[in-house]
C-alpha cells in the first residue's frame, strides 16, 4: 500500500508521537509499504528516514513549546498527498492536520479516492480539561462542559472511513461522546529490547548517586515529558513525603517546556532529572534496574512507557485513569487517585512492601501476555487498512 500520514505533532525532539512514527516508518519499509509522513518543519524538505520518507512543510514554532511547529499550509499538504497517490491517508491530529485530511479530495487525474483514517493519538479533554480542572470538578462534569469539542470531533470523524484508537476502553469512551467508527489497534513496543534487559548494578548505583540518595535507597523511575498534562509535581510531592519515612530516589528521563521550572523545584530532594535520552538500550537497563516505575499522567491514550516497563519486568505505580490504568493489574501494580501526592506515596509504600521477586515475575508475565510487539501492532494496522479497502 501507499500511505500518507499527516502527523502534525511529529518533531525531532518530540516524545511518544515521535517514537511511534519512527517505528511506523521502519515497519512500513519492512512490510513493503510506501509511507510518506507529512510533518511541520523548519523548512520545506523531503528526507529519507528508516527506509521511508518524511516531507517537512515549513511551519512556525508552537509558542508554548518551540520543539513543535504549527502546521498551517493546507495547499502544500494537499499537494503532497496528491503527488503520492496514496491508498490510505491518516490524519494523526484532531486539530489542523486532521481537518486538512478531512477536507482533502482526490484530483481529476484519475486517482482513486484514498481511504481516510482519523488516528486518535491524544485525548485533548483529558490532557487539558481533566488536568487543569480535575482538582475542582469530576471528570464526568468536565466531559460535559466540553460538549462543543466532542461535537466537533463527531463531525470531524464522520468525514473519515475509520477512527483508529489504541485501546478498547478508549474506543468505548469516544463512542460515548459521538466519535464515529472507532477501531481499536493496540500499540506495540520493542519487546525484544525491553524483554531482554537485565539489571545493571553499576547503572543503578550511578542513578542513585546522581539523585543524592544512599546506595540502599529504593530507586523509582519515571519516563515523561516535562509538560503540565504529565503531572510530575504529583511525583515530586510524593517523593518529598516518602523521603521522610525511608531512603528513596526518583530519576526522571525526559525533556519539555517545564524542565527548568522542575529543576528548581526538586532542589534538595532525592530527585535526578536525567533529561532526554536517545539510548534505548540504556533506558531498558535502567528500567530493569529500578524498583518501580512511577507515573502521574491520567491522560495517556495508551501508555507506551508503562508497556515498556512491564516488558522489562518492572512493577508500576500509576493513577487510576487513562491508558496507564488500563495496563495496571493487581499482581504487579498499585493505583492511586490521579493528582493525589499522598495517595501516590502510599501506593509506592504498598508496592515496596510486597515481595520484589514475585512483583517482577508478574510484571514480566504481564508484558508478555498483555503487550503487543511493534511487529504485531503494525501487522494489525496494515490489516485494518486493507480491510477498509476491501
Amino acid at each position: 500500500m501507499r500511505i500518507v500520514d499527516v502527523s502534525e505533532f511529529y518533531a525531532p525532539q518530540g516524545g511518544g508521537v515521535r517514537t511511534y512514527v519512527d517505528q511506523k516508518l521502519r515497519a512500513a519499509a519492512e512490510h513493503g509499504h510506501e509511507l510518506l509522513v507529512v510533518a511541520p518543519g523548519e523548512r520545506d524538505a523531503l528526507e529519507p528516514r528508516f527506509g521511508s520518507r518524511i516531507a517537512w512543510v515549513a511551519s512556525p514554532p508552537l509558542p508554548v513549546d518551540p520543539r513543535y511547529r504549527v502546521l498551517l499550509r493546507e495547499r502544500a499538504v494537499h499537494a503532497l498527498i496528491a503527488q503520492h497517490r496514496p491508498d490510505v491517508v491518516e490524519g494523526s491530529s484532531p486539530f489542523g492536520g486532521g481537518a486538512m485530511v478531512a477536507r482533502y479530495r482526490s484530483g481529476s487525474n484519475g486517482a482513486q479516492r484514498p481511504r481516510k483514517c482519523f488516528v486518535f493519538h491524544q485525548d485533548a479533554v483529558a490532557v487539558y480539561g481533566h488536568t487543569l480542572l480535575g482538582r475542582w470538578l469530576s471528570t464526568r462534569r468536565i466531559d460535559a462542559l466540553c460538549a462543543p469539542y466532542w461535537r466537533y470531533l463527531g463531525r470531524l470523524s464522520a468525514r473519515f472511513d475509520a477512527t483508529v484508537v489504541s485501546a478498547d476502553w478508549l474506543a468505548r469512551r469516544l463512542t460515548a461522546h459521538g466519535v464515529k467508527r472507532p477501531i481499536s489497534v493496540p500499540f506495540g513496543v520493542d519487546k525484544a529490547l525491553f524483554g531482554s534487559a537485565r539489571p545493571d548494578a553499576a547503572l543503578r548505583a550511578e542513578l542513585l548517586r546522581k539523585a543524592g540518595a544512599p546506595a540502599d535507597a529504593a530507586l523509582l523511575l519515571c519516563v515523561s515529558r516535562h509538560h503540565p498534562e504529565k503531572r510530575l509535581g504529583t511525583l515530586f510531592n510524593a517523593v518529598r513525603l516518602l523521603a521522610v519515612k525511608r531512603p528513596v530516589a526518583l530519576v526522571v528521563y525526559g525533556a519539555g517546556p517545564l524542565f527548568g521550572l522542575h529543576a528548581r523545584r526538586v532542589r534538595g530532594l532525592p530527585i535526578h532529572l536525567a533529561g532526554l535520552t536517545r539510548d534505548r538500550a540504556q533506558l531498558a537497563r535502567a528500567l530493569a534496574s529500578a524498583d518501580a516505575l512511577v507515573h502521574a499522567s491520567a491522560a495517556e491514550t495508551f501508555g507506551i512507557v508503562i508497556a515498556e516497563a512491564l516488558c522489562a519486568g518492572l512493577p508500576i505505580v500509576v493513577p487510576d485513569a487513562g491508558g496507564a490504568a488500563e495496563l495496571a493489574a493487581a499482581p504487579y501494580a498499585e493505583r492511586y487517585a490521579a493528582g493525589d501526592a499522598q495517595g501516590c506515596a502510599a501506593a509506592v509504600q504498598r508496592l515496596l512492601a510486597r515481595d520484589a521477586r514475585s512483583l517482577r515475575a508478574a510484571a514480566a508475565d504481564g508484558g508478555r501476555q498483555r503487550v503487543l510487539s511493534q511487529s504485531e501492532h503494525f501487522a494489525r494496522l496494515w490489516q485494518t487498512y486493507a480491510e477498509l479497502g476491501a
